[in-house]
């Protein structure tokens, strides 16, 4: 699973439902190795590991599909059954459609919808949750599944254009161009509307899944479809990876400067910079959010000194690496570890 690390605001949203039941948060939380005392911290991350075992947690306990967030459940089973009457489908626009008539047989679930607009297309997300951050969560979630689940029905990531809400920003409004890894955008709406914008063309990809392929993304499910797979469709994603694979040969790592990553991706820097910037990123961003994610993983999942993890992050001296975890977190590593094994 991808080592990309999820904000508390997420946390607590995924957890409404559950409380809304009457549920105790607390054995949910540790049953997906999540510190209790991490929910009052506005700066603490879990992996996307701990998160999976959250949702997963969260859904046999409701025993919803949506955690208890929606206006009615979702049975367990309902995405599976989903997933086989879309899976045969003769290209991907037929597939989410399908999907699309299939939720609508349920009602009082979200309201979704595939629209085309020229060259232009949009999966949409409607409900009247517009003041309700619980409401929002699940539209980001459906949209980041479908996101997930449509690249993967054909082998490459679909590039999203822009990701748009219409509802205020909330807090942590930032999370969300690196979630969908394009610009996101929020405003006001008579009705509450989420929707992914990506081009026309992606709805006549072929599938190339089959039944048995989709019976073992079941079986990983939500971890799969929460987790991020890198089709290398975007420059952002080959950017990410090869600082990834930095970190994971280098001891210490060396990631690459920007003219070195530039000429092996047969790019001058000037249009590498350019290029990044289009997707709504930078290659400074990018290295610091890969190497925060590592951190955080590390930190959260082993013993490993922070000396040496330090060191294994490409940091010339522990020191900055103390004071660049400050600025991600607010805290130490030490304490962000404590915190974590609390």
């Amino acid at each position: 699973m991808s080592s990309r690390t999820i904000t508390v605001h997420q946390v607590r949203a995924a957890l409404g439902g559950a409380r809304r039941q009457g549920l105790d948060s607390v054995p949910l939380l540790q049953r997906a190795g999540i510190p209790p005392l991490s929910l009052g911290d506005e700066r603490a991350r879990v992996t996307a590991e701990q998160f999976a075992l959250l949702v997963r947690a969260v859904q046999r306990a409701t025993e919803d599909e949506f955690m208890g967030l929606g206006s009615v459940p979702s049975r367990p089973g309902t995405f599976a059954m989903m997933c086989y009457a879309s899976i045969g489908c003769r290209d991907l626009g037929t597939a989410l459609e399908r999907a699309v008539r299939f939720y609508g047989l349920f009602p009082g679930g979200p309201d979704l919808a595939l629209e085309r607009s020229g060259e232009e297309a949009e999966f949409a997300v409607r409900n009247d949750l517009r003041d309700h951050a619980e409401g929002r969560f699940l539209a980001e979630c459906v949209l980041v599944i479908w996101h997930r689940l449509a690249s993967w029905l054909i082998g490459r990531r679909i590039p999203l254009r822009r990701v748009r809400f219409d509802c205020p920003p909330p807090p942590h409004a930032g999370e969300y161009g690196p979630l969908f890894d394009c610009p996101v955008g929020f405003g006001p709406g008579r009705t509450f509307r989420a929707g992914a914008l990506f081009d026309a063309r992606w709805l006549a990809a072929p599938p190339v899944r089959d039944e048995a392929a989709l019976e073992e993304l079941l079986r990983r499910a939500p971890a799969v479809l929460i987790g991020r797979h890198e089709y290398g469709t975007t420059l952002t994603e080959q950017v990410r990876r090869a600082f990834a694979r930095a970190l994971r040969e280098g001891r210490p790592a060396r990631l690459p400067e920007l003219d070195r990553l530039a000429a092996r991706l047969a790019l001058s820097p000037a249009t590498l910079r350019r290029r990044l910037r289009e997707e709504g990123t930078s290659y400074r961003r990018l290295k610091d959010q890969v190497r925060r994610e590592a951190a955080l993983a590390g930190l959260a999942g082993g013993r490993e000194p922070i000396v040496e993890l330090a060191a294994r992050l490409g940091f010339s001296e522990d020191a900055a690496f103390h004071r660049a975890f400050r600025r991600w977190t607010g805290t130490t590593p030490g304490a962000y570890r404590r915190g974590q094994e609390s």
